[in-house]
């Protein structure tokens, strides 16, 4: 699934009415990229929830702190004053005042997120963050595993994205080798499968679908076809009269 200029189908919404569209779903799915993208049609900012997760575990990682040590992990965190620069596109996601975007995907961060955003009170902190943004931004599209169900229950419209596992493994190794590395499919996979295992299980914030959302299965939709079934969902179910166009 890749993103390409999206042919026919309706515009934007320009409605400033209050709005908060949650996105959940595995990894691999591309939450980030279509949310970014269906934010940007319903007027909306665009909130990453997942690289607030990331900028824990690459802290901890900068900071020689162990990715187990729940207590200093969240001290870090409390310190960095994490906040997002709404006005870059994509959002930047700020530590102790300095973007830490390019630190997020590197192979060392990705290996330790899982178990870092496992720790019940880094989910603690970052979740009283995640609400204070909703608070604060009158729009918003929020993405993560847990934002329908424990973050922002009271969402406008829920979303589940999924895709098959091999859907996922294929759509991630075309980035690597598009980025030049050398990769192997079935191991991706496998990997995914592994990481569904554990956001499934965890005590704190499991990945679940919401009872309320709207259910989306991407395996067989192109990145346009996904963004523009998601607008139409947010058309259909948001409470507000939005102009379009």
């Amino acid at each position: 699934m890749t993103s390409a200029p999206a042919h026919g189908g309706r515009g934007r919404i320009y409605s400033e009415a209050r709005l908060l569209v949650t996105i959940d779903g595995p990894a691999g799915v591309e939450k980030s990229s279509i949310s970014r993208s269906l934010a940007k049609r319903v007027n909306a900012d665009f909130l990453d929830t997942g690289a607030m997760y990331r900028a824990a575990a690459a802290i901890a990682l900068e900071r020689n702190v162990a990715v187990d040590d729940e207590e200093a992990i969240v001290a870090l965190i409390e310190n960095a004053d994490m906040t997002f620069d709404f006005q870059t596109d994509p959002p930047a996601l700020l530590a102790w005042g300095a973007s830490v975007m390019d630190r997020l995907r590197d192979a060392d961060v990705s290996r330790v997120v899982s178990p870092v955003s496992a720790l019940p009170r880094v989910r603690e902190v970052l979740v009283r963050l995640q609400r204070r943004i909703g608070v604060e931004r009158a729009r918003l599209v929020s993405e993560g595993r847990d934002q329908g169900s424990v973050v922002f229950p009271q969402a406008n419209v829920k979303i589940y994205l999924d895709a098959s596992a091999t859907a996922r493994a294929n759509r991630r190794a075309e980035q690597l080798r598009a980025a030049g590395e050398v990769v192997e499919t079935s191991a991706i996979e496998r990997a995914i499968g592994e990481r569904d295992a554990r956001d499934m299980s965890r005590a704190v914030g499991p990945l679940i679908r919401p009872a309320d959302a709207m259910y989306i299965d991407s395996t067989a939709m192109t990145f346009d076809e996904v963004v523009e079934a998601l607008f139409e969902i947010v058309l259909e179910n948001a409470q507000e009269t939005g102009n379009t166009a």
